[in-house]
C-alpha cells in the first residue's frame, strides 16, 4: 500500500465525520482545503540498524494504527514504517507519522520521523508535538532511560 500523508488525513477525517452523520465526500472535499501542519525530526540512534527499527515498530505501534511499512532488504537503504495516531484536544486530530531508518554505521542508525496533520481554525501544532514527543520516546527506549 502506497498512501500518501494528504489522502490518509483526509480519509481519517471522512471517517471522523462519518461518525457524527456528516457527509464523509463533502469532508474530503474540506481537507484538501485546510493546512497542513507537519514536522521532521533528524536524530542518530547509537544502536545497530536492526535493534533501532525494532525500537521504532514498538514505539509508532504504541502510538497509533500501523497503516505501512516498506522494510529495506539491505538496512543501509531507508525502511519506512507509518502509523496514524491520535493527537490534539480529546484525541480527534489524525496524525500521520512516517518513520525512515537507515544504518549509518556498524553501531548507529539515522531515523527520520515525520508527523503531520490537517488543521482548522484552531492551530494545535499537533505535527510538530507529536513528532517531538515521539522522537524523545523513540531516544529514551534507544538508551535504555
Amino acid at each position: 500500500m502506497d498512501w500518501n500523508e494528504d489522502e490518509l488525513l483526509a480519509d481519517e477525517l471522512a471517517a471522523l465525520a462519518g461518525m457524527v452523520g456528516a457527509n464523509e465526500r463533502v469532508m474530503r472535499l474540506v481537507a484538501k482545503a485546510m493546512r497542513k501542519n507537519s514536522h521532521e525530526v533528524d536524530m542518530v540512534v547509537p544502536l545497530p540498524a536492526e535493534e533501532a527499527l525494532d525500537h521504532v515498530v514498538r514505539v509508532l505501534g504504541r502510538a497509533g494504527r500501523h497503516v505501512e511499512s516498506a522494510l529495506a532488504e539491505d538496512l543501509a537503504d531507508w525502511s519506512t514504517v507509518r502509523v496514524v495516531a491520535s493527537s490534539g484536544t480529546g484525541g480527534l486530530n489524525s496524525v500521520v507519522v512516517t518513520a525512515l531508518v537507515a544504518k549509518s554505521g556498524e553501531t548507529e542508525t539515522e531515523v527520520r520521523l515525520r508527523a503531520a496533520t490537517l488543521e482548522g481554525l484552531i492551530k494545535q501544532r499537533a505535527g510538530e508535538r507529536t513528532a517531538v514527543h515521539l522522537a524523545a520516546v523513540h531516544l529514551a527506549a534507544a538508551l535504555g532511560k
